[in-house]
Protein backbone atom coordinates (compact mmCIF):
# COMPACT_ATOMS: atom_id res chain seq x y z
CA UNK A 1 0.00 0.00 0.00
CA UNK A 2 1.54 3.66 -0.73
CA UNK A 3 1.55 5.41 2.61
CA UNK A 4 1.28 9.03 2.72
CA UNK A 5 4.99 10.05 4.22
CA UNK A 6 5.19 13.84 2.88
CA UNK A 7 3.95 15.07 6.09
CA UNK A 8 6.31 12.75 8.31
CA UNK A 9 9.70 14.96 9.11
CA UNK A 10 10.41 14.12 12.32
CA UNK A 11 12.43 11.47 13.89
CA UNK A 12 9.73 11.24 16.87
CA UNK A 13 6.94 10.47 14.90
CA UNK A 14 8.41 7.53 13.54
CA UNK A 15 9.66 6.21 15.80
CA UNK A 16 6.28 6.22 17.84
CA UNK A 17 4.82 4.79 14.37
CA UNK A 18 7.23 2.15 14.07
CA UNK A 19 6.58 1.67 18.32
CA UNK A 20 2.75 1.17 17.25
CA UNK A 21 3.51 -0.97 14.41
CA UNK A 22 5.37 -3.76 16.93
CA UNK A 23 2.63 -3.64 19.33
CA UNK A 24 0.10 -4.20 16.32
CA UNK A 25 2.24 -7.08 14.78
CA UNK A 26 2.58 -8.15 18.80
CA UNK A 27 -1.12 -8.19 19.01
CA UNK A 28 -1.62 -9.76 15.84
CA UNK A 29 0.85 -12.39 16.44
CA UNK A 30 -0.73 -13.34 20.13
CA UNK A 31 -4.62 -13.34 17.67
CA UNK A 32 -2.96 -15.90 15.53
CA UNK A 33 -1.84 -18.56 17.88
CA UNK A 34 -4.75 -18.18 20.16
CA UNK A 35 -7.04 -18.56 16.73
CA UNK A 36 -4.51 -21.72 15.54
CA UNK A 37 -5.28 -22.98 19.01
CA UNK A 38 -8.96 -23.09 18.54
CA UNK A 39 -8.27 -24.20 15.48
CA UNK A 40 -7.04 -27.55 16.25
CA UNK A 41 -9.70 -28.06 19.02
CA UNK A 42 -12.36 -27.33 16.56
CA UNK A 43 -11.00 -30.12 14.24
CA UNK A 44 -11.31 -32.49 17.41
CA UNK A 45 -14.44 -31.51 18.23
CA UNK A 46 -15.75 -31.89 14.99
CA UNK A 47 -15.03 -35.42 14.42
CA UNK A 48 -16.25 -36.13 17.90
CA UNK A 49 -19.60 -34.60 17.10
CA UNK A 50 -20.30 -35.74 14.25
CA UNK A 51 -19.79 -39.58 14.99
CA UNK A 52 -22.17 -38.65 18.36
CA UNK A 53 -24.93 -37.14 15.89
CA UNK A 54 -24.36 -40.35 13.57
CA UNK A 55 -25.00 -42.51 16.11
CA UNK A 56 -28.02 -40.38 17.89
CA UNK A 57 -30.03 -40.46 14.32
CA UNK A 58 -29.36 -44.17 14.28
CA UNK A 59 -30.90 -44.65 17.64
CA UNK A 60 -33.81 -42.16 16.38
CA UNK A 61 -34.43 -44.79 13.20
CA UNK A 62 -34.22 -47.51 15.57
CA UNK A 63 -37.17 -46.34 17.75
CA UNK A 64 -39.02 -45.16 15.21
CA UNK A 65 -39.43 -48.17 14.11
CA UNK A 66 -39.88 -50.02 17.45
CA UNK A 67 -42.98 -47.48 18.26
CA UNK A 68 -44.28 -48.19 15.00
CA UNK A 69 -44.90 -52.30 15.58
CA UNK A 70 -45.52 -50.94 19.51
CA UNK A 71 -49.26 -51.55 20.73
CA UNK A 72 -50.79 -48.70 23.10
CA UNK A 73 -49.28 -49.08 26.51
CA UNK A 74 -46.40 -48.81 28.76
CA UNK A 75 -43.85 -50.15 26.44
CA UNK A 76 -44.75 -47.28 24.42
CA UNK A 77 -44.32 -44.57 26.27
CA UNK A 78 -41.32 -45.55 27.24
CA UNK A 79 -39.83 -45.75 23.95
CA UNK A 80 -41.65 -42.29 22.84
CA UNK A 81 -40.14 -40.75 26.41
CA UNK A 82 -36.71 -42.31 24.50
CA UNK A 83 -37.10 -41.21 21.10
CA UNK A 84 -38.07 -37.14 23.00
CA UNK A 85 -34.96 -37.83 24.66
CA UNK A 86 -32.86 -38.42 21.55
CA UNK A 87 -34.19 -35.80 19.91
CA UNK A 88 -32.74 -33.48 22.34
CA UNK A 89 -29.62 -34.99 22.14
CA UNK A 90 -29.89 -34.75 18.32
CA UNK A 91 -31.03 -30.97 18.73
CA UNK A 92 -27.88 -30.30 20.99
CA UNK A 93 -25.53 -32.15 19.02
CA UNK A 94 -26.64 -29.91 16.18
CA UNK A 95 -25.83 -26.41 18.13
CA UNK A 96 -22.79 -27.81 19.22
CA UNK A 97 -21.85 -28.85 15.13
CA UNK A 98 -22.36 -25.14 14.53
CA UNK A 99 -20.48 -23.44 17.63
CA UNK A 100 -17.65 -26.35 17.83
CA UNK A 101 -17.77 -28.42 14.72
CA UNK A 102 -17.12 -27.97 11.05
CA UNK A 103 -19.02 -24.71 10.23
CA UNK A 104 -16.38 -22.82 13.65
CA UNK A 105 -13.54 -24.68 12.18
CA UNK A 106 -13.93 -23.18 9.21
CA UNK A 107 -14.44 -19.70 10.20
CA UNK A 108 -11.42 -20.12 12.36
CA UNK A 109 -8.84 -21.27 9.50
CA UNK A 110 -10.49 -17.91 7.38
CA UNK A 111 -9.71 -15.90 10.74
CA UNK A 112 -6.32 -17.49 10.57
CA UNK A 113 -5.52 -16.07 7.02
CA UNK A 114 -6.58 -12.79 7.23
CA UNK A 115 -4.70 -11.82 10.26
CA UNK A 116 -1.68 -13.70 8.63
CA UNK A 117 -2.43 -10.97 5.93
CA UNK A 118 -2.61 -8.23 8.56
CA UNK A 119 0.46 -9.61 10.23
CA UNK A 120 2.39 -9.19 6.30
CA UNK A 121 0.82 -5.86 6.02
CA UNK A 122 2.00 -4.33 9.10
CA UNK A 123 5.75 -5.47 8.27
CA UNK A 124 5.69 -4.10 5.09
CA UNK A 125 4.07 -1.00 7.00
CA UNK A 126 7.15 -1.12 9.20
CA UNK A 127 9.73 -1.68 6.30
CA UNK A 128 8.74 1.64 4.80
CA UNK A 129 8.15 3.34 8.09
CA UNK A 130 12.00 2.52 8.54
CA UNK A 131 12.92 3.23 5.29
CA UNK A 132 11.37 6.96 5.38
CA UNK A 133 13.06 7.42 8.48
CA UNK A 134 16.42 6.77 6.69
CA UNK A 135 15.80 9.97 5.27
CA UNK A 136 14.78 11.91 7.21
CA UNK A 137 17.95 11.86 9.37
Amino acid sequence: MNYSLMNLTQVTDCNALLEWAAKEKANLLYKKTTDERFAVKYAETSLEIDANLISVLAQINASEITIASLPDGPTKEQELDKKTRLEYRKFVLESRKEAYGTIALLQKQTEVARVEQEIVEMDAFAATIQAHLLTIQ
